[in-house]
């Protein structure tokens, strides 16, 4: 996976008529609140960009040539490759690219970055995380396993693996991370992060000026309403 790389949309090239924001299902079942002031950021200071709120497992249902938004690397990754007529990118590069963007100022915090596995192959959105982190006033201390080197969190080897195991990695890989307080971009690293010990921020909480809550970390319990999120969506 180190030596694959997927090149982004170029942004000026979106046609903002068909131009779509999905929170996620997970973000969604997060803080539903969160996503509507992302997009209404969107709104502002982007473009007309509507909400979709399909999940990324079913047909999006969007005209051809349509852009999602995605703030979840699952479901940018899905969006892109099962669904024919749809592109993609990332919330984190489109925010960046917004020159007049107020993002509030967390100077003071110093963190380490869990970069999503499924954005492993886009090294323009780790770029874009810590730029924008940077905006913020932020310190990074990466870890040698970030970036396209990134490893996974431990959730997705669930329900592979038994609970017990799956425990065991996420705990692994906090300890990777050189920082208490640690910036994630998907809902399940927040719950790896504090299984394994550390301070979770997540990249929305973060420009919103928000807490991140860790919720739920059961992952059986979790993985259940997800699922359950998911079918009905």
């Amino acid at each position: 996976m180190d030596g694959i790389r997927i090149p982004s949309i170029q942004i000026s090239g979106i046609d903002m008529r068909k131009c779509y924001f999905n929170p996620g299902c997970a973000f969604s079942m997060y803080k539903p609140e969160s996503g509507q002031k992302i997009l209404g950021m969107l709104k502002r200071y982007f473009g007309s960009v509507q909400l979709h709120s399909i999940c990324c497992h079913h047909d999006p249902k969007l005209p051809h040539g349509a852009t999602i938004i995605n703030n979840c690397a699952g479901c940018d990754r899905r969006f892109r490759s099962l669904y024919k007529g749809i592109q993609t990118i990332s919330l984190w590069e489109v925010l960046d690219s917004i020159e007049n963007l107020l993002l509030p100022d967390h100077t003071g915090l110093t963190v380490s970055v869990h970069d999503s596995c499924s954005f492993r192959s886009k090294p323009q959105v780790h770029a874009a995380v810590r730029s924008i982190l940077r905006k913020m006033k932020i310190e990074t201390i990466d870890s040698p396993y970030s970036g396209t080197k990134s490893i996974c969190c431990g959730d997705n080897f669930y329900p592979r693996l038994p609970i017990e195991k799956v425990t065991e990695l996420q705990k692994k890989r906090a300890t990777q991370m050189p920082c208490q307080n640690v910036v994630v971009y998907c809902v399940s690293c927040i719950k790896s992060m504090v299984i394994g010990g550390k301070i979770p921020h997540h990249m929305v909480d973060l420009v919103l000026n928000e807490k991140t809550e860790p919720q739920e970390t059961r992952i059986d319990v979790y993985h259940d309403a997800l699922n359950q999120y998911i079918e009905k969506h």
